[in-house]
């Protein structure tokens, strides 16, 4: 496994040390910092590639300064900085849904918790740090049971979504297709205003079990959702 660079940035020494011993334990290099000004003379300096930076979204500009309602500026200063690092952001330093939103659309890619334990740490980074080897369809997932409507050809049916994972969902449904069958599945996530629909394949079906289906195409916008839904549910 190639040895990554994350970038620690919050002031709890304890949650920095707990990340740094896990990364550490597995061969990954961890860099904290307290403050944000710290942060970006780090980022600016371009001594190392950075390929993660975890952060607290209430980051203190300073020892001196509290920084908690510019968490979204926060972010938009490390963009500018490292325009192509994925941020993960500490759930805990999450104020509202309205934050999560405004995150999304500054390419903030998933959330965790700050106490997570050591063990766990770095199986939640291994989708952000090695996304071209991780198999979506072993991710964490959601139950829900939320009403879906599946699309295969011409043929539209009304199914149940048993859980949900952000590579793909199982269902419950009255005609089973068989494995390697595109569908397009069409969904609203609780609480949202809006479809989420994804072009899908059939991984499994089972008679007692439902069908499994994996994303095979779905819109950035709609994946953003899914992911802010499972991770905001996970920590």
């Amino acid at each position: 496994m190639t040895q990554k660079n994350i970038l620690i940035a919050i002031a709890a020494t304890d949650v920095q040390d707990s990340f740094s011993v896990a990364l550490a334990e597995t061969g990954h290099r961890a860099i904290a910092v307290k403050h944000l000004s710290e942060l970006l003379e780090f980022l600016q300096s371009q001594t190392t590639d950075i390929d993660l930076v975890i952060l607290d979204a209430g980051l203190p500009l300073n020892e001196r300064e509290d920084n908690t309602d510019e968490s979204i500026q926060v972010v938009r200063i490390i963009r500018r900085a490292t325009p192509q690092v994925p941020i993960i952001v500490f759930s805990g330093s999450i104020r509202n849904a309205t934050q999560v939103k405004e995150l999304a659309g500054l390419g903030v890619v998933r959330y965790i918790n700050e106490h997570i334990s050591v063990q766990d740490i770095l199986p939640s980074l291994v989708p952000v740090l090695f996304p071209d080897s991780f198999d979506r369809r072993t991710s964490s997932r959601v139950t829900i049971e939320t009403p879906a409507s599946l699309r295969n050809g011409d043929t539209i049916s009304s199914v149940l979504i048993l859980n949900l994972s952000k590579g793909g969902l199982a269902i419950r449904s009255m005609n089973l297709l068989s494995e390697g069958t595109q569908v397009i599945v069409r969904f609203r996530l609780p609480e949202s205003n809006s479809d989420v629909e994804a072009v899908s394949r059939v991984v499994w079906s089972s008679q007692k079990a439902g069908l499994g289906l994996q994303f095979e195409g779905i819109k950035t916008s709609d994946q953003t959702a899914i992911n802010e839904f499972i991770d905001i549910r996970l920590c």
